[in-house]
């Protein structure tokens, strides 16, 4: 395990992704990862707004290595950025394969999150 991963804290999200989410390639499709990606960042981000979040941008993600049918993915995340009504958060995914043996950096990208208020409009982000 790589110094990088072993350092990590615990993630916000750990799947088994299903025989249902594989692609023509065997590999798990790069939409179900980013789904994966945007639930674990949203939770992150509702713990940080006290509340509702909308999901309203994406930066650059690079598919590094494919997901595969028996891996085990863990989603991290965490604060990058804060704004007055938007938050960065920082997305990272890991499939470990071999058994537990081998973890494997997957994708990682700064995903961008609004507070919003009980009309879905933008909120201020707590203190």
């Amino acid at each position: 395990m790589s110094d990088e991963i072993s350092e990590r804290r615990d993630p916000v999200l750990r799947v088994v992704p299903a025989q249902r989410d594989i692609n023509s390639n065997g590999h798990i499709f790069g939409g179900w990862v980013l789904s994966q990606m945007d639930i674990a960042g949203g939770i992150v981000a509702a713990r940080i707004a006290g509340g509702r979040t909308a999901t309203v941008a994406i930066e650059t993600m690079k598919f590094l290595a494919p997901i595969l049918l028996r891996d085990v993915v863990s989603v991290y995340a965490h604060l990058e950025k804060r704004g007055r009504t938007s938050m960065g958060i920082r997305i990272e995914v890991v499939a470990t394969r071999e058994n537990g043996t081998k973890d494997v950096k997957v994708t990682d990208g700064l995903f961008t999150f609004v507070a919003l208020d009980e009309d879905f409009k933008p909120k201020p982000l707590p203190e």
